[in-house]
């Protein structure tokens, strides 16, 4: 009975998040579909800055249950974001909990509502969220997949293909690719300010300080991760190569450092710079302003729509039809 409870108590802590998330997706693609009816006769300009807006509202209640909710602490080393800026963010990618490191840092800078993804082709299929993340690019992962070092065939793969190239052999990241990222830069470079080259470790409650598998967004929820270590190099955009082949060098020069930072994060002879990125931190707490009112407007939108019988049933249409037109857009589009 005992032992019921306490696993019903631990499932609770990411039912609620999950329920709430999820739940008011529906009203979320409601509210931009309707802009994007109205706004049709309107400049571009205008569209943007309310779908802006109207994605920043629903990131903000994300952020909610990922840092206030959880009590997650975030840690920030290097150059740390002064002000909003044009970016690519290049990070390591260990976690389906990576993307929200990127939302960290962006409601840091006032720019959530202008993050933008690059997904792997699986994910444009998830009902209602797949269509709109697949038009987004921004967040990159180089990797291509998630890194976990219990994982040996994937990354003996990775380090056997970089001998391969010629290239250094990387032990806590694995080999990156370039196509991504150089069409992004390519793509972005005339309005471009920088490239945030971002490394990121989770500590677990109760590993003993080796690396070991990062926490799933279900492990995250449960408040399995008291914090977050974020690393972050500025690199202005006159100082990335822009032909494929210098920008392939490059790249694998900035997971290079990565793997030292965290060689140096996990296995430092010396005690005092073991289990923390060189420089000094800054322990940064998102307040509740920047992100409850989203939780209050979203979630009583949602709950005042299913209290009439004609909001169930669109509500429940939308979930249909808003996943079926998701998908047959990725088709098309693909």
């Amino acid at each position: 009975m005992l032992l019921s409870l306490v696993l019903h108590s631990y499932s609770m802590r990411y039912l609620l998040p999950g329920v709430v998330l999820l739940g008011s997706a529906p009203t979320y693609v409601l509210a931009w579909g309707i802009w994007r009816l109205l706004s049709a006769l309107l400049p571009a300009r205008i569209y943007q800055m309310m779908d802006d807006r109207l994605y920043c509202v629903y990131q903000s209640m994300v952020l909610f249950f990922f840092e206030n909710y959880t009590g997650v602490q975030i840690l920030l080393y290097g150059d740390l974001p002064k002000h909003k800026e044009n970016i690519i963010y290049l990070a390591n990618h260990q976690s389906t909990v990576d993307w929200i490191v990127a939302d960290i840092l962006a409601v840091r800078q006032n720019a959530l509502g202008h993050v933008r993804y690059v997904l792997k082709d699986g994910l444009k299929w998830l009902p209602l969220y797949g269509c709109y993340f697949a038009r987004m690019y921004l967040v990159i992962f180089p990797e291509g997949t998630r890194y976990n070092p219990g994982h040996t065939k994937l990354l003996s793969a990775s380090q056997a293909f970089a001998a391969q190239q010629g290239l250094p052999v990387l032990k806590h990241v694995l080999t990156p690719r370039i196509k991504a990222t150089h069409v992004a830069f390519d793509s972005m470079k005339s309005y471009l300010d920088a490239i945030y080259d971002v490394t990121v470790v989770y500590e677990g409650k109760d590993d003993n300080w080796q690396q070991k598998e990062a926490p799933t967004m279900t492990d995250f929820l449960c408040k399995e991760c008291p914090r977050i270590h974020i690393h972050i190099d500025r690199i202005d955009k006159k100082d990335v190569p822009e032909e494929q082949v210098y920008m392939k060098r490059w790249l694998h020069e900035r997971f290079e450092i990565k793997d030292k930072l965290l060689i140096e994060f996990y296995d430092s002879p010396d005690p005092e710079r073991r289990y923390r990125f060189p420089g000094k931190s800054v322990h940064s707490k998102l307040s509740l302003k920047k992100t409850l009112p989203s939780v209050l407007v979203l979630g009583g939108l949602t709950v005042g729509m299913l209290m009439t019988e004609a909001g169930r049933k669109l509500y429940v249409n939308t979930w249909l039809y808003g996943t079926l037109l998701g998908c047959l857009w990725v088709t098309v589009k693909a």
